[in-house]
Order: structure tokens, then C-alpha cells, then sequence
């Protein structure tokens, strides 16, 4: 049974992750300003959610639809790590070595998205020049950078992946 949890939270992390990848390429091809759209990063989080959502139904199928809570974890767990480390990997080579000057517009984007919502929750200017400097100052495709986020990310998805897990859980009947 623990390989077949384990193959199917792999299957569905690939999927997850040539998906997250297409939409990253998708909108670098077509605008980078969609990287940065409030929409399109909810988007994606409803997507990660609902494959590891899937990814623990299935694998609860595939268990005669019993699931420990470590079962159903895991599942979403492995599915949600292979998907980002994928979706990062693109990320890091698009932004790193194939069009460093994409970058550079992308960080120039997150500066006006960033100043636009301050300004709207009338944060003191100051506050307002002190983050544009933190944002200009660094490499946000770094791999320091890159590694904060993807961590970052994993403990976000880890909580909701605990909340699925205890909602989404069955143990079988004990037999005597």
C-alpha cells in the first residue's frame, strides 16, 4: 500500500508541476504582469489545494477507501513538494538563465503592485521607500531566495495539507 500512496502522490505532483510550469512559461509568454495579478496567484493556489485534495482521494480510493491521517499527509504532502520543486526549478532557469531581463521587468512589476496596495491602506511614505529598497536590494530569483520561498511555501500548504489530512481521513474498523 505505501508504494501505491507513494506512486500516486508522485503521478499527481508531476501533474501539478507541468501545470504550475505551463502557467508560468503561458504567462511569461504572453505577460509578465500576469506573475505578478492578484487573480492568477489565487489561481494557482486553488489549483495546488485542489491536486493534493485529489491526490488523497485517490490514494484513499486506491486503499479501499480507508486513510490514516499519515496516509492522507503524505499524499497531499508529496504531491504539493513535487509540483512546487517542479514549478521552482522552471522558475529559477526562466528567470536565472534564459531571459535574465524578464527579471528585471518582473521585479520592476512587483515594485508597482507592492506601492499601489501600501498606498491603498495609506502606509506613511516612508514604509513605502524602505520596501521598495528591501525589493530592489535583492535577487528575488536567487537561489537563497528561491529556497526561502519554496520553504515558505511547503509550511503554508503543509497547515492547509494538515486541515485536508483530519478532514479527509478514515481508519479502518478494527477486526477481532
Amino acid at each position: 500500500m505505501e508504494k501505491s500512496l507513494k506512486s500516486i502522490a508522485t503521478n499527481y505532483g508531476l501533474y501539478l508541476g507541468v501545470l504550475l510550469a505551463f502557467l508560468t512559461v503561458l504567462s511569461y509568454a504572453i505577460n509578465l504582469e500576469l506573475l505578478t495579478n492578484t487573480w492568477y496567484g489565487i489561481f494557482i493556489l486553488i489549483a495546488i489545494v485542489a491536486l493534493g485534495i485529489i491526490s488523497v482521494a485517490k490514494t484513499k480510493q486506491a486503499q479501499d477507501g480507508y486513510a490514516s491521517f499519515k496516509d492522507a499527509f503524505s499524499s497531499y504532502f508529496i504531491t504539493v513538494l513535487v509540483g512546487l520543486l517542479i514549478s521552482t526549478l522552471v522558475s529559477y532557469l526562466l528567470f536565472n538563465f534564459i531571459d535574465t531581463d524578464a527579471a528585471a521587468v518582473l521585479k520592476e512589476k512587483t515594485i508597482e503592485k507592492t506601492v499601489q496596495m501600501m498606498e491603498s491602506f495609506n502606509t506613511p511614505n516612508e514604509a513605502i521607500a524602505q520596501a521598495v529598497d528591501n525589493i530592489e536590494s535583492q535577487n528575488q530569483f536567487g537561489l537563497g531566495n528561491i529556497i526561502k520561498g519554496l520553504a515558505g511555501y511547503l509550511v503554508f500548504f503543509s497547515i492547509i495539507g494538515l486541515i485536508v489530512a483530519a478532514a479527509m481521513k478514515k481508519s479502518k474498523p478494527d477486526t477481532e
